[in-house]
């Protein structure tokens, strides 16, 4: 059980109540509307290539626009990047993204809107992954010595009304807040408390906070502890919302999706920002997509308010089930495709779902669904089609039927049987009827204007009421494209499967092709890592400190390893987050200077400075070295 700390309802969620705090003439917090972001990638001393970056980034709709500055000449050169723009006609704030260097913040704070330092190298020195062991008074001394490190830089902003993030990266952390509260959300969360007590100690009130991560469990569960924390402490900072390194494509989107919406369902976050390893202004159209997914949800009819959690939302704990057709019971959550559009059900629709039919005999492809839901369209020329795992609402003679919730108290529980049922329809006969019907699984369709949040007190009911049946979580999305579904069935799925609920999933998307609904199911438990199914790429977006071309290098090492089922790769354009987000890798590709890479096996480099001609040959080497290599 667990008090509900972070939210003030997760069934009738609303906006978190943030401080508003001024960035160069853009509010961000309180009432105002949740603020999208993106991060050139130019060399920022190229006063021309990063203007016309930023303005691309603005004409997309970009409200504030970020640009790395790793040392003064860098920072300095924000003053005419920002006179370039505005000598066109914008007038959008300039962020400086620093790390390990504080005399670039205090230089780049002369010039724009706000800066962004990360506590885990602002002041500590780059994180060795070693235990540091340190006295209650030693620790102390520490954090006093940041405290006077900091302070120059806060002084400097309040001169110049110049905001300030507080940009917590996991692959960043210090040895210090590792060793004393772990490589964990938890350690994420401290890190930021000890630069924001600073900051409220010494009158400086204008800061945004962020817990970024590319585990999309960590970051979310980072963020809540933030939050819970913040609110003990009267703190009502606004906060900045991103996975990082998520990579390019529908993977990148999805994942983005799952860590940023898993928040926005519940009221948190003021600004986000999606990191795709592509061109930065592509970033735009999705974060609008992601916030307008959110804006004005309301919850109608409102729903039973629990007054504590009967689980932990700040640690992953899948739901206990029992097993039904290979569904729950400690299982990865299965995939449902949806054919029940359709009149009648074909061959080749069959093998649109990802199923092969060799020698009359069909064999569920890697990706492939493992059920297919035909309602009550007809079977037209499938050979074989008992073999197949069919759910229908009539009696095929083979299969499983999916019935209503009220045709359950009448059900034998001597077969498998699927269920739909909507928060409505657990009245206490349904209850009943689930504890002693073992072999029945529940097909949740939510009906409120708010369907996570139904989902959500549905599962705590089931969790109260002790009821252990499997569940399948169904959603619609009608009238979308691929991209828009991918974002919003990620967002709405991603909130549930973040904290352990559901045992598979089911999208219903009639005007995406059949293939690509399977597909983005896939990818959104392997975002939330409930299912692994695909080689997983930790890719950065870049930014003024890559000296290669990300988005060429992902795609060459894509195209030789994508095949390799399970394994995690990481592609990171510099050291300042790969280590440490790659500690959760089994691979790294690192940038470490002009034209030169670096290898890691897991957090361990392994051969330095490899020419990047001969860098991804390199990685496969090394692959095939540890034995991870498949044909």
């Amino acid at each position: 059980m667990s008090d509900m700390l972070y939210c003030k309802s997760l069934v009738n969620p609303a906006r978190r109540a943030s401080s508003p705090i001024n960035i160069g003439g853009v509010v961000l917090g309180g009432d105002n509307p949740v603020r999208v972001q993106s991060m050139t990638t130019t060399n920022t001393n190229d006063t021309a290539a990063t203007a016309e970056q930023c303005i691309r980034i603005i004409e997309a709709g970009g409200e504030l626009v970020r640009i790395t500055a790793q040392g003064t000449k860098e920072a300095a050169n924000l003053e005419s990047i920002k006179r370039d723009i505005a000598l066109k006609g914008y007038s959008t704030p300039l962020i400086a993204d620093i790390h390990f260097n504080p005399s670039a913040a205090l230089e780049a704070a002369k010039h724009i809107a706000k800066v962004r330092i990360n506590p885990g190298n602002y002041v500590d020195p780059r994180a060795k992954f070693q235990k540091v062991e340190f006295t209650n008074e030693e620790y102390q001394a520490e954090l006093a010595r940041i405290e006077e490190r900091l302070l120059p830089l806060i002084e400097q902003c309040k001169a110049n009304s110049v905001a300030m993030r507080i940009g917590v990266n996991h692959g960043s952390l210090s040895d210090r807040i590792m060793s004393r509260f772990g490589d964990s959300p938890k350690g994420m969360a401290e890190s930021a408390m000890e630069f924001l007590r600073i900051c409220r100690r010494n009158g400086y009130n204008s800061v945004v906070v962020s817990m970024k991560s590319s585990n999309t469990q960590v970051m979310v569960q980072a963020t809540r502890l933030l939050v819970a924390m913040m609110d003990a402490e009267g703190m009502g900072y606004p906060l900045h919302l991103g996975v990082t390194e998520a990579g390019d494509g529908e993977d990148g989107r999805i994942k983005s999706a799952v860590g940023i919406g898993a928040l926005l369902a519940d009221g948190i976050g003021d600004t986000i920002r999606v990191s795709l390893t592509e061109e930065p202004e592509l970033e735009i159209p999705v974060a609008i997509e992601l916030v307008n997914h959110f804006a004005n949800r309301s919850t109608s009819p409102a729903l039973d308010e629990p007054s504590t959690l009967p689980f932990d939302p700040y640690a992953f704990n899948r739901r206990k089930s029992e097993g039904v057709l290979a569904i729950g019971a400690g299982n990865p959550p299965v995939v449902i495709a949806n054919l029940i559009h359709l009149a009648e059900v074909t061959q080749q629709n069959v093998e649109l779902c990802g199923w092969i039919l060799t020698n009359g005999k069909w064999a569920q492809s890697d990706m492939g669904a493992d059920f297919i839901h035909i309602g009550s369209a007809k079977i037209q020329g499938v050979t074989g089609a008992e073999q197949l795992p069919i759910i229908s609402q009539s009696d095929l003679g083979f299969g499983y039927r999916i019935i209503d919730a009220d045709e359950l108290p009448a059900a034998k529980p001597a077969t498998p049987v699927f269920v739909g049922l909507s928060y409505g329809q657990l009245t206490a006969e349904v209850v009943a009827a689930l504890k002693s019907n073992p072999y029945a699984v529940a097909v949740l369709k939510p009906t409120n204007t708010n369907p996570v949040a139904e989902l959500k007190a549905i599962f705590i009911k089931l969790l109260r009421e002790k009821i252990s049946n499997p569940v399948v979580i169904a959603l619609d999305f009608a009238s979308r494209q691929l991209w828009q579904l991918q974002i919003a069935s990620a967002a709405d799925f991603g909130s549930l499967l973040i904290d352990g609920f559901g045992d598979g999933i089911m999208i219903s998307a009639p005007e995406v092709d059949t293939t690509s609904v399977v597909s983005t199911a896939f990818t959104i438990l392997q975002a939330t890592r409930t299912r692994i199914s695909k080689t997983e790429y930790i890719s950065c977006p870049g930014c003024g400190r890559t000296l290669f071309s990300l988005q060429e290098t992902l795609a060459r090492i894509r195209a030789k390893t994508s095949h390799i089922k399970g394994l995690k790769i990481g592609v990171m354009g510099c050291i300042v987050n790969g280590p440490g987000e790659m500690a959760d890798a089994d691979y790294g590709y690192v940038g470490a200077g002009p034209g030169k890479i670096s290898l890691y096996k897991n957090k361990e480099v392994v051969r330095k400075s490899i020419p990047e001609s001969e860098a991804v040959d390199a990685l496969i080497a090394l692959i095939k070295e540890n034995g991870d290599w498949k044909d």
